[in-house]
């Protein structure tokens, strides 16, 4: 079973977060979703992550195939958007087309379009700005937080502490392992559903970004009729909390042309 927590009152919004985090890397949106109004939040973890056990776990797979269920059993047959992060916007682009007549949009920030890490086209890591003594005042944090920072100043630290970290921590390593070796989905969900989706959908990338890059988002563009593409400079896979002003912006319009829709 899965952990959530939910917000809101309204049309059913599920947010998934990435691999090795947990569902609160995503609570920065929520304060801007709140006052817009009519959407119930759902956070969740992923198996092994958070407060969500692994149990039989094994693949991507596996955990595409868990939370589709969750859902089945959560929602029934309500309708719903889902927003995805990194890991979590593959298993949002495969519940979208999976669950196809129930899903109002697909959001994707950061997502992995590629399963395999060696077949993806990424630019090489770049740091904007450094800032040497900021680093050296972060002590154990410094490690990870350096990982994805293009970036680095004190407000992205803290927001990297209070979003990012807590999930670090808490994730079961050996079930992540177990996962990693089974990286790749039996089958990419454009491919294993040809027909495009036609729902309003929103893919933003991160320019910096050495982890998924941005191009192979973009090679999917036509399969995503209504699909806004954004590419946010000084911006790396963290994008949501690096360019947090511009995301927020770019997801409430999103949100308003699936209600619209």
């Amino acid at each position: 079973m899965l952990y959530s927590e939910e917000r809101g009152d309204g049309t059913p919004l599920l947010l998934i977060h990435g691999f090795g985090v947990d569902h609160r890397i995503l609570a920065s949106l929520s304060s801007m979703i709140d006052d817009l109004g009519g959407w119930r939040q759902i956070f969740i973890d992923l198996p092994g992550h958070g407060k969500s056990p692994a149990e039989d776990v094994n693949s991507s797979q596996d955990v595409v195939d868990a939370v589709e269920s969750w859902i089945r059993g959560h929602l029934g047959g309500e309708s719903f958007a889902v927003l995805g992060n990194s890991f979590g916007g593959m298993v949002a682009r495969c519940v979208a087309h999976d669950m196809r007549e129930q899903v109002l949009g697909l959001a994707t920030l950061a997502g992995v379009f590629v399963n395999d890490h060696d077949q993806r086209l990424l630019p090489r890591t770049t740091v904007l700005h450094e800032d040497p003594e900021l680093i050296a005042s972060l002590g154990a944090m410094a490690e990870d937080y350096t990982q994805m920072a293009v970036v680095q100043n004190a407000e992205h630290a803290a927001a990297f502490e209070k979003y990012v970290l807590p999930g670090l921590k808490s994730s079961d390593r050996e079930a992540l392992k177990r996962i990693s070796a089974h990286y790749s989905l039996d089958q990419e969900p454009e491919d294993a559903h040809p027909e495009p989706f036609a729902r309003p959908s929103l893919f933003i990338t991160g320019r910096q970004d050495q982890v998924v890059g941005y191009t192979d988002a973009w090679n999917r563009i036509e399969h995503y009729p209504r699909g806004t593409y954004t590419v946010l400079d000084a911006a790396g896979h963290n994008v949501h909390l690096e360019q947090s002003t511009v995301t927020e912006a770019l997801v409430r319009e999103w949100l308003r042309r699936v209600r619209e829709d």
